[in-house]
Parts: structure tokens; C-alpha cells; sequence
């Protein structure tokens, strides 16, 4: 299985990007030395790419194959592209605050610790559909590493499209999320264009 193992503030800084829309609360004191070269259209498209396929921890094939999912979709291929990025189980893990980061988020369920609806799922990008209730197992909820995390995103905000519960480590998707409401600083237009060429 491939892993994208880029350090994660080197990568940041690249991108140009807070490193906290992936859960990690440091800060890099370097500075990224770009002698003023002007960033071309295909430059710019790229780097949205990156910094989607960067925040989400989706390597190159299963992202394009999510873009044309999104483009056979009723609706605009961006904002359905966003919605299905949001929809992968690890990220819901993360959003309801049963993780510090995403890639912790992505470890928990790699390691059969969540359950959906009330069976084990241990598929990071298995797509999670409305009114879907997701829990940490009983046999895991125990462990100090979620005391931990319970412990670390005490004051946690949830998006209004879903609902968590951090003293039982459940949660229910409530609806799918709207552009909007996804707070990821991607401009996904610009993901289309490049696809499109």
C-alpha cells in the first residue's frame, strides 16, 4: 500500500497552507524562499490539486477516479468533488473529533477500531452516506489513546452536518455537506480545469 510519507510542515510550506486543516498545531518558523517567480495557470491548478490530494491523504489514481465520480454527479463536478472528499470515513472520523489528526484518523480505522452502522469497517476512503452512525468499538473505547484524544479535543467543533458525542465516541452524519459548509482552503474550480485539459 502506498503512503504518502512527505513530512508535514515541509509540505505545508510548500503548498502555501496552515498545517491545522490537517490537525497538526504547529507552526513552521521557516520561511519558504520563492525568488519572485510568477506562478503559471498550470502552476496554480496544480497546486489546488496537491493541496486537496495533501489535506485529504488521497494518492494520484483513487483522487482522479473520485473526480470522475464527482463529474457523472448531478450537480458541478467542484463542489461534488469536495462533498465526496468529505464523505471518506477517515475524514469523518476526524470531523467528529475521534482523532487528532488525519492521518491518526486514518490509522484508527485502518486498525478496525470504527464501526459504521454497527459493523466493522476498515476502509479509509469507504464512503460514509447520510443519516450513517459511526462509533469507536466497545472493545477500543478503553484504550488510553482515546482518553487521550478525548482528552486533547475537549471544545472540539463538529460541522453543523453532523452530530458527535465524545464521551460515548459515536456520531451520525446528518446530511451530505454543502460547498459551504466544508472549510478546506481549496479552490476546486480550478481542479476542474485541470482535468478538463
Amino acid at each position: 500500500m502506498a503512503v504518502d510519507r512527505t513530512p508535514v510542515l515541509k509540505r505545508c510550506r510548500s503548498l502555501g497552507m496552515e498545517p491545522m486543516y490537517l490537525g497538526v498545531n504547529k507552526k513552521s518558523k521557516r520561511k519558504l524562499n520563492r525568488a519572485n517567480r510568477k506562478v503559471s495557470e498550470y502552476g496554480m491548478q496544480l497546486r489546488e490539486k496537491q493541496k486537496a490530494k495533501f489535506i485529504y491523504g488521497v494518492l494520484e489514481k483513487p483522487f482522479r477516479n473520485l473526480f470522475e465520480k464527482a463529474q457523472k454527479m448531478p450537480g458541478l463536478a467542484g463542489p461534488n468533488l469536495m462533498m465526496l472528499l468529505e464523505l471518506r470515513l477517515d475524514n469523518i472520523v476526524f470531523r467528529m473529533g475521534f482523532a487528532r489528526t488525519r492521518r491518526e484518523a486514518r490509522q484508527i480505522v485502518d486498525h478496525k477500531h470504527v464501526l459504521v452502522n454497527g459493523k466493522c469497517v476498515n476502509i479509509p476512503s469507504y464512503r460514509v452516506e447520510a443519516g450513517d452512525k459511526i462509533e469507536i468499538r466497545e472493545k477500543s473505547k478503553s484504550l488510553q489513546r482515546y482518553k487521550d484524544i478525548v482528552e486533547a479535543n475537549t471544545g472540539h467543533t463538529t460541522p453543523s452536518w453532523m452530530e458527535s458525542d465524545l464521551e460515548s465516541l459515536s456520531g451520525t452524519v446528518l446530511e451530505r455537506p454543502l460547498r459551504e459548509q466544508i472549510d478546506v482552503p481549496v479552490n476546486e474550480t480550478l481542479i476542474v480545469e485541470l482535468y478538463s485539459k
